[in-house]
């Protein structure tokens, strides 16, 4: 029987953290679990047998589950079956079921739970779920899948789903013959066996122990699947994926797989413990890939790489997926955080590691050069607002833990360990690293265990330096001003928005500032700024620049003058790519938010108009982008004007550098020629236009080989831009048709890039139809992002299907905060943002799930909306003073 208990919770409240928690009175020790998934009616038939230590004297169990209908429960304590039919009280907000019983567990005993349940193979992508596939003719397949993390193995089965509550696993899965079974461990024994759903025979496939593991991190999967093995690591590596796809497109990443895990055993000086990695392409996946411990899935389009069809800038972030998914393997699932507000241990060590392990294997992609505008600007831009949060967020509830798989977590979180690594060297790091997972094998972590064991190796005192930069939300500007006759620089350090706007209450924090003075002489790595502010003298005050390599989590804002000089000491060759690439970003943004007039970083960008490397133009017109975001709404004739100056920036460039790839062209070559050709194409270069006209007219003919895949992208935004439905219908038949998913996701990207009304409305019609997969729900919405019409779209689309996307997309979940963000944070007028809270004030019951999201959009409108505010006319001026505006 079924009912809530007022006196018993089926949770506890972890008083020192505020968390709501399991009661601690018993603590799983190992789970058999018997699963059987029926293809006919997406149910699976569930028993769960949980071996239990009692902690103390108790007469209930609290176990974590939802959406399960369980059939029966029994409570035994060796061989005394305590109670096979127990009052169960059920509590769905705290994602429970408590077990009560008369007869009391004592503390110290074991105990066992045995539970019978039916569970849902659902569409959310979470827990045991159902991804569906084509295959080769044209028919519909499925197969069953997972995806625990954060808190959704109680969806699968009833379980103790916290990740310090560590377990042995044994699984078997129960199937029709020719499908395979895969989970955590090799395959122990396969017999015959009754189905429990449906007349005949079936086999059951029983798998070995699993190591003690968290819940999050279990994985299985029923299914048809090809697959490629590699014997070139000490342990078998698999790649799988659907009869759909070609099984050869995952030769790139087995043979990357099988090099990498040799190279993490030896950097970190521990094997990998399980018998066999397999790695696995699951159609429907609502993450980029997950670490399952020894069977990691992946999106389709994140481990399969065809060299024919896809760019450089496609193998690289494949690259840079397996390599984040095998780091977790040691750093997550043999050492875990012990609660979800240590998840950036997780996920910033395993961004840091791919990015380590891409520069040690591939050193011709200079990805530490990218490193500054990719990773450091995510987390400098999120973090710039004042609905970020900590590094180490607190988290008290299940559905507060998803919105925290975010740019703070991962690239904040991978630039403290970035940061970090260059202040105690990178070996003496690697030494901390290795004592870490040695001391903590098997077990949980807090932040302060890392920060032990590399103040260990180092023999400095790290938390003192490192617990600023996790515990607070934030990080500083640090203005510099100069004393010529001193011969000094005056550095002064104050919480960095955005929106402009800190009170003080909010610049309490003084952080540590590895200041990272280059001059002529080098580079003073020792100088730190722990203070409000300081002196420090420079030799030569003619050169230098704070921030070398842009390690240091700051922004620098300097005086007009300086900002010139170092645009001079650029064009000398006085400064790294990093440290260009760096100092533009951090003068747009200061820009952007009133420190700079907008005039100035114009200027600047016109006197990088000679630069030689990708990675700085890459931020450069990163810096007009965010311009022509903030003015989308503005006057026509100013928006022509500044794409003008963008062309003229842009357009000698990319002529010189052109759009044929050669065999020869090195990875970065590539994406340069594409990233000129692209932002050309669209600043209206006539040559180009209609270079990108020719070869779709080719391509639409047949000629599929008539676009280079590095811009296809790029084709397919300048002729939608400039044509109407012909264009369109091609790309949308494209999507439909092409063979692989990296294919079909740039031209679902593309279209939104159409600005007539009708065509608008075509592209807003996908996201909720049949035709798009849940999991790319946001795709279609990207392009819509760039013209006014497409803004207005999206927002209409969003109120006017609201009902239907929280029922597709459920709270819980992160796609819609995605979907939210996309549908509002592109607004740049504060009436668009009033609409915006009156919206989800007065139409939507509760915003729980998503908030964060919905705070950072609004943030985000009133920063562009200042901006605009304030600059519209030293922006005009200076578009007219330089002859692009009339």
């Amino acid at each position: 029987m079924c009912r809530y208990n007022a006196e018993v919770e089926a949770t506890s409240i972890d008083v020192a953290k505020g968390r709501e928690v399991l009661p601690k009175n018993v603590k799983p020790l190992h789970y058999h679990l018997t699963l059987e998934p029926n293809f006919e009616t997406f149910e699976y038939e569930g028993k769960v047998t949980i071996d239990l230590d009692v902690v103390e004297d108790t007469t209930s169990i609290s176990l974590n589950t939802i959406d399960l209908k369980i059939h029966s429960t029994t409570i035994s304590s060796g061989s005394k079956v305590i109670t096979s039919s127990p009052e169960l009280t059920h509590n769905e907000d705290k994602q429970t079921t408590t077990v009560f019983f008369k007869d009391t567990l004592p503390a110290g005993s074991k105990a066992t739970v045995t539970q019978k349940f039916t569970g849902i193979l659902n569409e959310n992508m979470a827990g045991f779920y159902r991804s569906s596939f084509k295959d080769k003719n044209g028919k519909t397949g499925y197969m069953a899948t997972t995806q625990m993390e954060p808190t959704d193995a109680r969806r699968a089965f009833p379980c103790f789903d916290e990740p310090a509550l560590k377990a042995k696993f044994t699984i078997t899965l129960i199937a029709d013959k020719h499908l395979t079974c895969l989970s955590n461990m090799d395959v122990a024994s396969e017999k015959e066996v009754d189905s429990a759903m449906s007349s005949g025979k079936k086999k059951a496939v029983t798998f070995n122990e699993t190591p003690l593991m968290s819940t999050y991190l279990l994985a299985f999967i029923v299914g048809e699947l090809n697959y490629i093995e590699t014997k070139a690591f000490r342990v078998p590596i698999r790649v799988y994926a659907p009869p759909a796809s070609d099984i050869e497109h995952g030769r790139f990443s087995l043979d990357l797989a099988a090099r990498t895990l040799d190279f993490y055993e030896k950097k970190f000086a521990s094997d990998f413990p399980l018998p066999k990695m397999d790695m696995v392409a699951i159609p429907d996946f609502s993450a980029g890939a997950m670490e399952n411990w020894g069977l990691v899935t992946y999106r389709v389009v994140d481990l399969l790489f065809d060299q024919q069809k896809s760019g450089a800038s496609t193998k690289q972030r494949v690259a840079e997926v397996v390599q984040h998914e095998l780091a977790h393997q040691w750093f997550g699932n043999l050492v875990t955080m012990d609660f979800w507000d240590g998840l950036w241990l997780n996920e910033g060590f395993a961004t840091w590691m791919s990015w380590y392990s891409c520069n040690e294997f591939y050193p011709e992609w200079k990805v530490w050069e990218g490193y500054v505008t990719d990773n450091l600007q995510s987390a400098l831009s999120l973090d710039s607002l004042r609905s970020s949060h900590p590094i180490e967020v607190p988290v008290k509830r299940a559905d507060e833990i998803n919105q925290i798989f975010d740019a703070i977590s991962y690239s904040k979180g991978s630039c403290v360990l970035r940061m970090i690594s260059k202040y105690l060297g990178e070996e003496t790091f690697m030494e901390g690293i290795r004592r870490y997972l040695k001391k903590h094998a098997y077990g949980n972590t807090q932040t302060g265990d890392l920060w032990a064991a590399l103040s260990d190796a180092s023999g400095k005192n790290v938390d003192k330096v490192m617990d600023i930069w996790t515990k607070n939300v934030g990080f500083p500007v640090v203005t510099v001003t100069e004393d010529d006759k001193a011969g000094s620089i005056h550095v002064k350090q104050n919480r960095f928005l955005r929106t402009a706007d800190v009170k003080p209450e909010e610049d309490k924090v003084l952080y540590p500032v590895f200041l990272g003075l280059r001059t002529k002489d080098g580079v003073a790595e020792e100088l730190t700024l722990n203070d409000r502010e300081s002196s420090y003298k420079v030799k030569d005050l003619d050169f230098f620049k704070l921030n070398a390599d842009h390690s240091g989590i700051y922004r620098t804002s300097y005086s007009p003058r300086r900002l010139q000089k170092l645009g001079e000491a650029a064009k000398q060759g006085l400064l790294s790519v990093e440290d260009r690439a760096g100092m533009i970003a951090d003068a747009g943004t200061l820009a952007a938010a009133g420190y700079q007039k907008t005039s100035g970083i114009l200027s600047l960008l016109q006197g990088f108009n000679t630069e030689s490397e990708y990675v700085v133009w890459d931020e450069m017109l990163t810096r007009i982008a965010a311009l022509k975001a903030a003015w989308i709404f503005e006057d026509q004739k100013v928006k022509d004007a500044v794409k003008k100056y963008q062309l003229e920036l842009v357009g000698q460039k990319s002529h010189q550098l052109g759009w044929e790839f050669k065999e020869s062209d090195g990875h970065i070559e590539q994406q340069f020629k594409s990233l000129l050709f692209g932002n050309a194409g669209l600043a209206g270069d006539e040559t180009i236009v209609k270079a990108a006209s020719d070869m779709f007219a080719k391509f639409k003919n047949g000629d599929k080989s008539a676009i280079h895949p590095n811009i296809r992208g790029s084709v397919y935004a300048i002729v939608l831009t400039n044509g109407g439905e012909e264009e369109y219908n091609t790309i949308l038949n494209e999507y439909r048709s092409a063979s692989t998913s990296d294919e079909r996701n740039t031209a679902l990207r593309s279209l939104g890039r159409a600005r007539a009304p009708e065509l608008i409305k075509r592209t807003l019609s996908l996201p909720l139809s049949q035709e798009v997969k849940g999991q790319d729900i946001y795709l279609p919405l990207g392009g819509l992002r760039t013209h006014p019409g497409g803004i207005t779209g999206l927002w209409d689309w969003l109120t006017e299907n609201w009902a239907s996307l929280e029922k597709k997309l459920p709270p819980g979940l992160t796609m819609l905060g995605t979907v939210v963000s996309l549908c509002t944070s592109s607004f740049t007028q504060e009436k668009q943002a009033e609409m915006v809270k009156t919206f989800f004030e007065k139409e939507v019951k509760s915003t729980k799930g998503f908030d964060q999201s919905l705070a950072q959009s609004q943030d985000a409108i009133k920063a562009k909306s200042q901006w605009v505010g304030r600059d519209r006319e030293d922006v005009e001026s200076w578009l007219k003073e330089k002859g692009y505006l009339n």
